[in-house]
């Protein structure tokens, strides 16, 4: 009897040290940071009916293989929806590269992805700055905000996908 224990025993061990070889075994590690984050930024917090905010998203691969893809949304949140005197729209695009600011095109609600450019290799950044331009006749003393949903394949034929992502809100004052 004593002999089947140890065999059991035996076996359960092998087979632990096979599942920490290869990998499988469960570890205390922390865990993986997102392969793809998406990020806002504005360079005003408040603004006035016939003045502009830029818009900056900026997406970061977090993995070991170039992002050939991007897909993404924006659209206004529910808050903004709500407030049918607010009259705003993008008045332009630009995206950032090492020699300096060029032009994009998709600055509508949808199909944002181009915007990026191609490649982004490993641990780099895209940054695309929308021109939000509020109306002289808009309403005021409401908020603006976006949110946005992404889409992006890998070239090792992997993807992911995040959202909500919430933009910081722009205050519309009055003059």
């Amino acid at each position: 009897m004593r002999s089947t224990q140890l065999r059991r025993l035996g076996l359960a061990s092998v087979f632990a040290l096979v599942l920490a070889l290869f990998g499988l075994a469960p570890t205390a590690s922390a865990a993986d940071p997102s392969p793809a984050d998406l990020t806002f930024t504005t360079d005003s917090a408040t603004t006035h009916p016939g003045g502009t905010v830029n818009l900056s998203m900026t997406i970061t691969n977090n993995r070991t293989y170039d992002v050939w893809f991007v897909y993404q949304t924006i659209e206004p949140t529910w808050l903004t929806t709500q407030r049918p005197d607010l009259k705003y729209g993008f008045a332009g695009c630009t995206l950032a590269t090492a020699s300096g600011s060029v032009p994009c095109s998709g600055t509508g609600p949808a199909d944002l992805g181009a915007n990026y450019g191609a490649t982004i290799p490993p641990g780099q950044s895209r940054t695309v700055t929308l021109t939000l331009h509020i109306a002289a006749d808009s309403g005021c003393n409401g908020n603006i905000g976006f949110y946005s949903y992404y889409y992006a394949e890998f070239s090792d034929s992997a993807n992911t996908s995040g959202g909500p992502v919430y933009t910081p809100e722009t205050r519309v004052l009055c003059a």
